[in-house]
């Protein structure tokens, strides 16, 4: 399967921060959910991917050319949603609209002010009157008119309600469906990307914990329920962390099929991308 995007050891160094040999790649017509708890690294990757930012090392490849190289010509393939709105607040959707056309050279402006329509969006009102839905149906509008092949966005549906999300997540299912289209998409709704999502990447402290398809991580996990003094009998190389109440001990391991063997008699369930990304937060911090 061709890659739309391909990360080889990239890294960024700032003071207090370091984007350590991140490696990754996102398949062609796949949603990739991007995973990690404030200050991980996501927003940094996404920033050296559309080379607004300088990378210190490795490589980065989209659509099979450097953006260092090809930026302009990449870019015309490229949407992008950030998790606030890019456009002046004075500006409304119609300024916009003249102002996108002579950017892109691909910009469909028909289909743009369809997706106005479709998402209610007045083409006459000043975006600083529009709600935080709004602007981010606006953004998302901008994205999918000039024939962009790839979708990425950083925290596009963080802070909407529920009704507004679940339409958000519906128009970038629908974006996958037509061409073969791609979508990196970095949010903490886990939830939304257990739906949607093809394959994840979770990144924790500048590293890459996790990566590749969504449902075989979700099976390769499983969360031990047990006594305090049944966790002896865990062998510690299976263990990822461990949480601890009055009442229970829990222990997440990966692995499942040999853990089943192991551990048969042991309650043992499913679990969720949240549940993986918080203990394996939980084992950074206990090996600080």
């Amino acid at each position: 399967m061709d890659n739309v995007l391909e990360l080889r050891d990239v890294t960024k160094c700032y003071e207090d921060f370091k984007l350590d040999l991140v490696s990754f790649q996102v398949p062609k017509g796949c949603i990739c959910g991007f995973i990690g708890q404030n200050g991980a690294g996501k927003t940094t990757t996404i920033q050296l991917i559309l080379d607004i930012i300088k990378r210190d090392g490795g490589s980065i490849q989209v659509f099979g050319q450097d953006m260092k190289d090809n930026g302009p010509a990449l870019k015309e393939k490229i949407g992008v949603v950030f998790d606030e709105m890019g456009f002046h607040e004075f500006l409304t959707p119609k300024e916009i609209n003249s102002i996108m056309k002579n950017i892109y050279t691909n910009w469909k402006e028909a289909l743009y002010f369809d997706y106005l329509k479709r998402f209610s969006l007045p083409a006459k009102k000043r975006c600083g009157a529009f709600s935080r839905g709004m602007r981010m149906k606006l953004q998302i509008a901008v994205a999918l008119s000039h024939d962009a092949e790839l979708l990425i966005m950083d925290e596009p549906t963080s802070g909407l309600d529920p009704i507004v999300r679940n339409e958000m997540l519906q128009i970038f299912q629908e974006f996958v469906l037509e061409e073969n289209h791609t979508i990196l998409l970095s949010s903490h709704i886990t939830g939304d990307l257990e739906r949607i999502a093809d394959m994840v990447v979770f990144i924790n402290r500048g590293r890459i914990v996790l990566w590749g398809d969504k449902n075989e991580i979700l099976e390769n996990h499983r969360l031990i329920k047990c006594k305090k003094e049944d966790l002896e009998k865990i062998d510690k190389e299976d263990i990822v962390s461990v949480r601890q109440s009055a009442f229970c001990t829990e222990a997440l391991v990966s692995g499942k099929d040999a853990c089943k063997k192991k551990y048969g008699s042991m309650i043992m369930e499913q679990t969720t991308l949240e549940e993986i990304m918080i203990f394996y937060v939980n084992r950074s911090m206990e090996t600080d």
